[in-house]
């Protein structure tokens, strides 16, 4: 399983320095395009979005999206209550809780 990128040239450059190498480039005109052409690829495991760029895709679509399993999408740079419970569902745990 590979872990891949979609958004901005400026949101996947700091994914690239880290060796993420399945790039997709999209901007607000083609979001959707390259969204169903990653989503649609069996080799990827983990597709990382910015938060922000959910919002070019039409609303059936970003539920699709957000709730995949195979890819797992995460968003970055969103609210922190998103990432937990998105890791709660998919590996049915709650890292984030504490025991107090």
């Amino acid at each position: 399983m590979e872990i891949a990128v979609i958004g901005s040239d400026e949101f996947v450059l700091g994914f690239r320095l880290a060796g993420i190498r399945r790039v997709f480039v999209a901007g607000p005109d083609n979001y959707q395009e390259k969204m169903l052409e990653a989503i649609s690829q069996p080799e990827i495991g983990i597709l990382a979005v910015d938060a922000k760029d959910l919002g070019n895709l039409p609303l059936n679509l970003r539920n699709r999206v957000m709730d995949s399993i195979q890819p797992v999408v995460v968003p970055v740079g969103g609210d922190e209550a998103d990432l937990r419970e998105k890791v709660k569902r998919v590996i049915g745990v709650d890292l984030y809780k504490s025991e107090d």
